[in-house]
């Protein structure tokens, strides 16, 4: 297999990483309910030198709080314009889009994901997003479909078990 050229990966939150729910309690503050099976891809995507980007047009505390136990390089909420936001990024951090992945679920990242080299989503995506990605999984958002994508491309570049064994020291 060919060496990885991805060295960054944009992660949306809403139906990616959540189920796309919403909830509020009783004082109306937001909650989300995260997978803990897609720490795994986040530790092993770190331990292979990938870059998270968490990029999300909403603002929650839950949010951040997650992101930050699961050491998520860059948090960026309540982005409207994840295009022109993305275009900056790629330009002040001099990526290219052959070093950048974006893993989304819904029309909102679907001009953004052109800007990347390499596409996933969740299983349950809208049809127009399933259209463009390299990659579906066959898991849906909020049940630890970062974590697939995440083994799937260290897989094809043949990264995977030396990962697993540097974050787990397990041999596999």
């Amino acid at each position: 297999m060919s060496k990885r050229s991805i060295e960054y990966i944009v992660i949306d939150v809403d139906g990616t990483l959540t189920d796309a729910g919403i909830y509020y309690d009783e004082h109306g503050n937001e909650q989300k309910k995260f997978c803990t099976k897609d720490a795994a891809g986040f530790f092993a995507a770190k331990a292979a030198g990938i870059k998270t980007i968490i990029l999300t047009g909403r603002e929650c505390a839950a949010t951040t709080r997650r992101m930050q136990e699961l050491k998520a390089d860059y948090i960026y909420q309540n982005v409207k314009d994840k295009v022109s936001f993305l275009r900056k990024f790629m330009t002040e951090h001099h990526i290219v889009k052959e070093q950048l992945a974006y893993i989304g679920d819904d029309l909102n990242d679907l001009a953004p994901m052109q800007l990347a080299g390499y596409v996933a989503c969740p299983a349950d995506s809208c049809s127009e997003i399933i259209q463009i990605a390299d990659y579906v999984s066959p898991v849906n958002g909020g049940h630890g479909v970062v974590r697939d994508v995440i083994e799937q491309m260290l897989r094809d570049s043949d990264e995977w078990d030396s990962t697993v064994s540097k974050v787990y020291g397990i041999g596999i």
